[in-house]
């Protein structure tokens, strides 16, 4: 069974920067792609970037473009999100993905099969 461990997060103020990072526990786990989701209470888990390991195009929703960026580690098996210029609405659980299906979708549809436990994101006015 592959885990997703999640770290980062935690309290910054708008403007500020973090960065979260999610290792999967298996290296023999066929990745095909990561994503990291959001997600505020009374609201929908929320696509918010992804990418493809045998690709290099990642892919990211529209209120995150320009201030967030995806990565990967192959050799850690580890995906992060650089945050910065964090606003007070990018408040959230925020949730990495995995998935092991070669599927020609967008990210943001994806059928991803591995979640992470979630990390709390709070940015302050």
């Amino acid at each position: 069974q592959v885990q997703l461990v999640q770290s980062g997060g935690g309290l910054v103020q708008a403007g500020g920067s973090l960065k979260l990072s999610c290792a999967a526990s298996e290296r023999s786990f066929s990745r095909h792609a990561m994503a990291w989701y959001r997600q505020v209470p009374g609201k929908n888990r929320e696509f918010v970037a992804g990418l493809r390991w045998m690709a290099d195009s990642p892919e990211y929703a529209d209120f995150v473009k320009g201030r967030f960026t995806v990565s990967g580690d192959n050799a850690k098996n580890t995906v992060y999100l650089q945050m910065n210029s964090l606003k007070p609405e990018d408040t959230a659980v925020y949730y990495c993905a995995a998935g092991s299906r070669m599927i020609s979708i967008p990210l943001s549809s994806y059928p991803y099969d591995y979640w992470g436990q979630g990390t709390q994101v709070t940015v302050s006015s």
